[in-house]
């Protein structure tokens, strides 16, 4: 008689929200999976790729939204149903974890760091480099790295982070 040996592999998205939306999935050693920008165009469009997206993750443990209103309550609903675990943050909890002061003095500095951190991120990931960066892709990256060190998936940012 053989034993059967259950394997969860569980992972984290990470959520800039908005109509044009950052993400991030992050695996359980707190590496990032993959990024991306996704423009839905409308909240009604948003709702069906919600749906869409958290269907073809199985394995989604966590979702962190950076964000709130009736975009965020979409998210959600969608993860309610599914027993997945939400967090809904505000920009200046994860910028507080990963930046300087000087990083976040205004909205333009911290969209520039955003990015430089997030390509550090990428390259310490091994996750395909891109040819454009779009700040929401960026946020949603770092979004993530701050969620997996906050649930205890990572102890610390990677080398040469903030911290």
């Amino acid at each position: 008689m053989s034993e059967r040996v259950e394997h969860t592999v569980q992972s984290l998205l990470a959520v800039d929200l908005g109509i044009r939306t950052g993400l991030a999935l992050y695996e359980r050693t707190g590496r990032m999976v993959w990024y991306r920008s996704q423009n839905f165009g409308s909240a009604a469009r948003l709702r069906r790729g919600v749906h869409g997206l958290l269907e073809e993750l199985p394995d989604l443990a966590w979702l962190i939204i950076e964000g709130g209103g009736p975009l965020a309550d979409i998210w959600e609903r969608e993860a309610s149903q599914r027993h997945i675990r939400v967090r809904q943050i505000g920009a200046e909890e994860w910028r507080d974890t990963l930046f300087y002061p000087r990083q976040q003095r205004s909205g333009p500095k911290a969209k520039q760091s955003a990015k430089e951190i997030a390509r550090q991120v990428i390259e310490w990931s091994e996750a395909p480099r891109p040819t454009s960066l779009r700040h929401d892709a960026a946020e949603a990256i770092l979004i993530g790295l701050w969620g997996v060190i906050e649930i205890g998936w990572l102890k610390d940012p990677p080398d040469g982070l903030r911290h």
